[in-house]
């Protein structure tokens, strides 16, 4: 059994086992062989998969607001994204979204982005889940940026599960994706393979995004990595564990998007509909030019699931 306490994120040590990707890009023709090995390992990978321009155009946008703001190192191109350091350091404590890695006000200049919320609707994302559920699918459209940079309250995300967060149905996927090459000395993500089958684990406290973190047990070692190109997609079950390397490049910020998707027919929780963040939809809206990609949920009749507090009660872990 294992005790409760609030932990960092370990670096990789001797006893893992640890692993590149399996690059899923053949299965996309095979519907079945792609949800077999969905279900066998809880992740999919995809090199090139994404089309680069949306994406460095978000960098771009992204890295804007961050520039408007101090926070980028002079002498260098806008897109390499090299963090002042002592810049960045400047933000009170108070006034950071800690999980993103910049200030809330910056944070909600970046979900007021439209490209932000147009991406996730990309007609081959929409098919690939499609094809992995084998039913029609729907963004959820509280997508999630990650800017992480080198202030002092930032660390690294826990291995978890996203369906302590967000609940609804476990058959909820996350959809990953770098803006930019994101090597894994940048901090990466990497999935414990097959962490799906054992459904909502324990948790204990930690530092990073979401304050939780999975209850590992000793055997629980088979993770799986990478190497990201801009373009290349990591896609995995609400139930698979999986966490952030630590960056070895203090002076760069990561850019990456998290983006969910289920089922039309499955449940969902209500806050998974909400913007990610004290935000109204109707701020984040000014502007835009796409009606398509506002209030979409609306036009369908959603299962809408409670919540589930107990399962932030499970402090403790049974290992065999």
């Amino acid at each position: 059994m294992t005790p409760s306490s609030v932990v960092d994120v370990p670096s990789a040590n001797s006893l893992e086992k640890r692993s590149l990707f399996f690059d899923a890009t053949p299965l996309l023709d095979d519907p079945a062989a792609l949800r077999n090995r969905a279900e066998q390992d809880g992740y999919l990978f995809f090199k090139h998969f994404l089309p680069t321009e949306p994406l460095l155009e978000l960098r771009r946008q992204m890295l804007e607001i961050c520039a408007q703001r101090g926070w980028l190192a002079p002498g260098h191109d806008l897109t390499e994204g090299v963090i002042d350091e002592a810049a960045i350091n400047q933000v009170p404590p108070e006034q950071m979204r800690s999980d993103i890695g910049v200030s809330n006000e910056a944070y909600h200049a970046v979900q007021k982005l439209e490209l932000f919320h147009t991406i996730p609707h990309h007609p081959k994302l929409l098919s690939l889940y499609r094809n992995l559920f084998g039913k029609e699918v729907i963004p959820h459209p509280r997508h999630i940026a990650r800017m992480i940079t080198c202030h002092r309250t930032v660390s690294p995300t826990p291995p978890h599960q996203d369906f302590i967060h967000i609940q609804g149905t476990p058959k909820t996927w996350t959809c990953w994706f770098p803006l930019g090459h994101c090597p894994r000395e940048m901090g990466s993500l990497t999935v414990l393979r097959g962490s799906n089958h054992n459904g909502a684990v324990s948790v204990k406290p930690a530092k990073g995004a979401g304050d939780l973190a999975t209850i590992l047990c000793p055997h629980e070692i088979d993770w799986v990595e990478g190497d990201f190109e801009l373009g290349d997609i990591l896609t995995f079950n609400s139930c698979t564990v999986h966490r952030a390397l630590r960056s070895q490049h203090r002076n760069r910020i990561r850019l990456s998007c998290d983006i969910r998707f289920q089922a039309l027919d499955e449940e969902i929780h209500e806050a998974s509909l909400k913007p990610h963040g004290e935000y109204a939809w109707d701020d984040l809206y000014q502007g835009w030019k796409n009606p398509e990609v506002q209030y979409y949920w609306k036009n369908h009749e959603l299962r809408l699931s409670a919540w589930q507090e107990k399962i932030h009660w499970q402090k403790e872990r049974m290992c065999t």
